[in-house]
């Protein structure tokens, strides 16, 4: 994106208002990502899979051996208008990455396919219909295994925000070394989700509740805003009743967040909790039960 010169009007009107407010709107998303990494320590690079380029960000810092945290991007600039796909689904705001690379302990910034780098493959199907798609989840998985490789850890965090909660569950449901999944405004659901909105439904696209039997056994949490109108918080229910009995199942409304604002200062506060399990909560009460029966 090029922003215009400026004639005397403009000018003028630049100057009353501030130019570096106005300029930043005419800041393209990748200079915008640059801006962030360098201000962040991260670098950004570029992983090679069989069918897309993807934009990565990596912490200038040294990685733990055992667990590496990976923020997966959300969907993006889809649509232009309800009938119109866009032209370029990379993010207009780097909330995500601004999240990622804020975190304290290491983390990884992974977008998806199509986002800030463009591929002979790349076509508007696959951040409309068919956005979680075998090629799109396949060439996440790809990504996965070259980060693996270069850092050595034992397995992984996913972080998934909006549909890339929908991919974060889809890659857990296909790889082993998924440790537990984190979704923020996250679409646990998509076939119900294109429903609840009157959507046409996502051509091409894999459902995680497919694969509930193996989603079951994940541990996994999931923040919604109540005044999500993106992604209703009703969801949550709905992905829960669909996944039956599940250990390490944390749902979580979040008062006065929606789709885009409110994430900066609410997911410090969630990040590095511990899952809670229901087994967890049992042998916690059984040693409550015994301390009050022993004590005097």
């Amino acid at each position: 994106m090029t922003c215009p010169h400026p004639g005397p009007l403009a000018r003028a009107f630049l100057f009353l208002l501030g130019s570096a407010a106005v300029l930043t709107g005419c800041t393209s998303p990748g200079a915008r990502l640059e801006e962030l990494a360098r201000q962040q320590n991260h670098l950004l690079a570029t992983l090679h899979t069989a069918q897309f380029d993807l934009r990565v960000a990596l912490p200038n810092a040294p990685q733990p051996a055992s667990r590496l945290r990976v923020y997966l991007e959300g969907d993006g600039r889809a649509w232009i208008t309800p009938t119109q796909p866009s032209l370029d689904p990379t993010p207009r705001d780097p909330l995500l990455a601004r999240l990622a690379m804020q975190d304290p302990q290491p983390s990884i910034y992974l977008a998806r396919p199509c986002q800030y780098l463009s591929s002979p493959a790349c076509a508007t199907r696959y951040w409309t219909g068919a956005r979680f798609s075998n090629e799109v989840l396949g060439s996440l998985d790809q990504a996965l295994d070259q980060i693996k490789q270069r850092y050595g850890n034992r397995d992984f965090e996913l972080i998934g925000y909006s549909g890339g909660g929908t991919l974060a569950l889809l890659l857990a449901a296909r790889r082993h070394d998924i440790a537990q999944v984190q979704t923020l405004a996250g679409n646990l659901f998509p076939r119900r989700w294109a429903a609840l909105l009157d959507l046409a439904p996502l051509q091409g696209s894999l459902e995680p509740l497919d694969f509930a039997e193996r989603l079951s056994a994940l541990p996994q949490r999931h923040l919604v805003g109540t005044e999500d109108r993106v992604v209703p918080p009703s969801l949550l229910d709905e992905y829960a009743a669909r996944l039956g009995p599940a250990d390490c199942l944390e749902l979580q409304r979040l008062a006065g967040v929606d789709h885009h604002t409110g994430w900066l200062e609410r997911w410090p506060l969630w990040r590095d909790r511990p899952i809670e399990c229901k087994t967890t909560r049992r042998q916690a009460a059984g040693r409550a039960e015994v301390h009050s029966v022993d004590a005097p």
